[in-house]
This record gives structure tokens, C-alpha cells and sequence, in this order.
């Protein structure tokens, strides 16, 4: 029993194993990735194709089948392969560039799909081009010769709206369309050329008359407009001036007053400050002159006192010798008088 059960066990292993290799093998040999301008379409299990651009997916080996379409730019020259009556029944040829590619919206993408698996991008470009080319020529027919000349972009423009429904029951978007030349065997086109140049030529005079005339009026307008502006200019500098000098004379009085006013304190000052000198000078000569009294004075004073001691000296000198004298007169009468006695012997 425990031998049944180990096989199982390993039976189970075994089986995991290989199933895990078989899918490892169909990653390894069923991977696949598109870049982004192919897009592989792999069918087979599913009821709906998958459809892989710029992204990587499996295929499964044996069971699926990758296909490619080619995403890329396509440029086709149309041209008419005869020549195409307009509406005012003139022939001519045209040839346009254009620019296809397969859409890849998912809708147009499986018409593509169906249409052009696998082919090259010459055959793309075969199929568009016929295609392109009966819509060019069917446009052709409904327009006037001078028309589709003139406007260019217009014919384009039909053409591409009238051929995109039929590309795109194919599959197919178309990128730009322009047209390159439109050609006639009869020289109409360059009639209508020599035809405008005179038209344009007409209107060129015209214009450069009425240009000129235009420029003459906008040169005398700006001219009286220069002048007008001078004179307002010239004006409004007179009366600047004016302005300026009434200023400038009102500033002149107000500065004479200042200066008037500034002269008159100026003398006041002067006159207070002579004043004031010749009343410091005059106090100063009375000081001076009472100076010199009391100079004189104290010298008389000093005079009358030297006199006095003097006098005083002299008069103390003659009464000392007064003195002196009538001492010596006392003095010799006594002796006289004595002598006298002597001689009488009274005394």
C-alpha cells in the first residue's frame, strides 16, 4: 500500500515536471515581439486573431500561425496613365505624391488583414495607387481647368475625400496628399499663366499707382502732422519760455527783495556796529582822557605834595634857621648882656 502511494506521489511529480518543461517550450519557442511600426497577427486557437504591435506575446507552437503586416509610411507617385478631360473638356495629365499606410485602427487593421498579409509594400502600393488614381481622374471631371491650377489644395482635398472610403475598405489610411504638377498638351495652362501674369501685371500697376497715391497722401499727411507738431512743439516751448522767463523774473524779484532786505540789515548791522565801534571808541577816549586826569591829577597831586614837602623841608629849614639865628641872637644879647652885668657887676 505505502509502495502504491509513493508511485503516485512520484507519478504526480513527474507529471508536474513535464508539464512545466512543455510550457517552458512553448515560451521559449512560441515567444514573439513586434515593433512598433509591424504588426503580427496570430491566429489559429482563437476565434479572433490576436494582433501584437510594439508588444511581445506567445504563439503557440504547431497550434498558431504568426503573420505580418507592415505598418510603415508608403509613398506612391500617382500619376493619370492618359490624359483626363476636365469639366470645361480641356485634357490634361496630373501627378501627385501621396502617403499610405495601413491603419491601425482595430476595425481597418483586420481588413488590412485580410487584404494584404504577408505582401510586400510594392503590392500596397500597386493596389492604392490604381485606386488613388481613379478618384484623382473622377475629380478631374468635375472641375474646371483654371479652378484646380488655382487651387491646388482644393483638388487634393477631393481627391482624398472621395478615395478614403475605398482605402479604407481596405484597410489603408491615407497620410498627405499633394499634388505635384498639372499638365497640358495644348498650352492652355500656360495661357492662363501668360493670361494671369497680364492680370497680375494690371494689378500690380494699379496697386503701385494707388500705393504711390496712398504714399504721396500719407506723405503729405505725415508731413502737415510733422509740421502740425512742430508748430505745437515750437509752441508749447514759446510758452515754456514764457513760463520760464515770468518765473525766473518772479524768482529775480523775490531774490532782489531778499537781497534788498538782506542789504538793509547788512547797513543796520553796519550802522549799529559803527555805532557801537564809536561808542566803544568814544568810552574808550573818555576812559582814556579820565586816565589821563587821574594821571594829571595823581602827578599834581604828587607835584603838590613834593611842593608841599618841600616848602614844608624849606620853611622847617628857615625856621630851624630862624631858629638858629635867634638862638644865636638870644644867645649873644645874653652874652652881651652878661658881659655887661660884668663890667656894671649888677647881675
Amino acid at each position: 500500500m505505502e509502495f502504491i502511494d509513493m508511485l503516485s506521489n512520484n507519478l504526480a511529480v513527474i507529471i508536474g515536471v513535464i508539464v512545466a518543461v512543455l510550457i517552458l517550450i512553448v515560451i521559449v519557442t512560441g515567444y514573439v515581439k513586434a515593433s512598433p511600426d509591424t504588426a503580427y497577427i496570430i491566429s489559429g486557437l482563437r476565434k479572433q486573431p490576436k494582433v501584437l504591435i510594439g508588444k511581445a506575446g506567445v504563439k503557440i507552437p504547431f497550434l498558431e500561425k504568426k503573420d505580418e503586416l507592415n505598418l510603415q509610411l508608403i509613398p506612391i507617385d500617382v500619376k493619370t496613365s492618359n490624359a483626363v478631360p476636365t469639366a470645361d473638356y480641356i485634357n490634361i495629365n496630373v501627378d501627385a505624391a501621396v502617403n499610405i499606410k495601413i491603419s491601425d485602427d482595430s476595425e481597418r487593421l483586420n481588413l488590412a488583414a485580410q487584404n494584404f498579409l504577408n505582401k510586400p509594400v510594392e503590392y500596397i502600393a500597386n493596389v492604392a495607387r490604381e485606386v488613388l488614381e481613379g478618384n484623382m481622374r473622377e475629380i478631374v471631371g468635375r472641375m474646371n481647368l483654371e479652378e484646380m491650377v488655382s487651387d491646388r489644395q482644393k483638388f487634393a482635398e477631393l481627391v482624398k475625400e472621395n478615395a478614403e472610403p475605398d482605402l479604407a475598405k481596405m484597410g489603408l489610411d491615407i497620410v498627405s496628399f499633394n499634388v505635384q504638377n498639372f499638365v497640358d498638351g495644348n498650352g492652355v495652362i500656360e495661357n492662363l499663366g501668360v493670361d494671369n501674369i497680364v492680370k497680375i501685371q494690371k494689378n500690380a500697376a494699379i496697386s503701385r499707382a494707388v500705393s504711390e497715391r496712398d504714399i504721396a497722401q500719407a506723405q503729405a499727411k505725415a508731413s502737415q502732422e510733422a509740421n502740425d507738431a512742430r508748430v505745437d512743439a515750437d509752441t508749447k516751448i514759446a510758452e515754456r519760455n514764457n513760463e520760464l522767463a515770468i518765473k525766473q523774473a518772479e524768482l529775480k524779484k523775490i531774490a532782489d527783495a531778499k537781497q534788498a532786505e538782506a542789504d538793509a540789515a547788512y547797513k543796520i548791522q553796519e550802522e549799529q556796529s559803527r555805532k557801537s565801534i564809536e561808542i566803544a571808541t568814544a568810552d574808550a577816549n573818555i576812559m582814556k582822557q579820565e586816565k589821563e586826569i587821574e594821571l594829571r591829577r595823581k602827578d599834581v597831586e604828587v607835584t603838590e605834595q613834593e611842593l608841599d614837602a618841600k616848602i614844608k623841608k624849606q620853611a622847617e629849614a628857615e625856621k630851624f634857621a630862624a631858629q638858629q639865628r635867634a638862638d644865636a641872637e638870644l644867645y649873644k644879647r645874653q652874652k652881651r648882656q652878661k658881659h655887661n652885668c660884668l663890667k656894671c657887676k649888677r647881675c
